[in-house]
């Protein structure tokens, strides 16, 4: 998938990490966070931590050589995203997804619905969701 996305749609470099969204609920068997930053750091992107070394094989689209920039999502604080990542979780038994911004290189990052079309149109995405809207190609 990381092969994927950086041919189809971030026109980037292959050695260039992804980051590992994950139910937090599910965060401690997948990843080694800091005992004492669990509830805040994590859920904003902050912390670079190991990769259980159980799981490396498991999620090899976020696994940057044994470590992630990972983001936790617990239900009260974003519910939409983290049923999600659940309903995921629940097809495959991975409830971790893979995270990036919306953008395609040389490109700002997508802020409005507005933005959104144009990487939707000139990439290789094949569907978009924006709330309740699901543009395909």
């Amino acid at each position: 998938m990381k092969d994927v996305v950086n041919t189809k749609i971030k026109f980037r470099e292959p050695f260039r990490p992804f980051a590992p969204t994950v139910l937090a609920e599910s965060s401690e068997d997948y990843f080694e966070l800091p005992q004492v930053d669990r509830n805040m750091r994590a859920q904003f992107m902050l912390l670079v931590v190991s990769v259980s070394e159980d799981k490396n094989d498991i999620i090899p689209a976020v696994n940057h050589m044994g470590t992630a920039r990972v983001q936790t999502v617990y239900p009260d604080a974003n519910p939409r995203f983290h049923q999600l990542i659940k309903g995921f979780s629940d097809a495959t038994g991975v409830p971790v997804l893979m995270n990036t911004s919306f953008n395609v290189r040389g490109e700002p990052i997508v802020s409005t619905p507005e933005d959104a079309l144009n990487p939707f149109q000139i990439s290789g995405i094949d569907t978009l969701v924006m709330g309740n809207y699901v543009p395909d190609k």
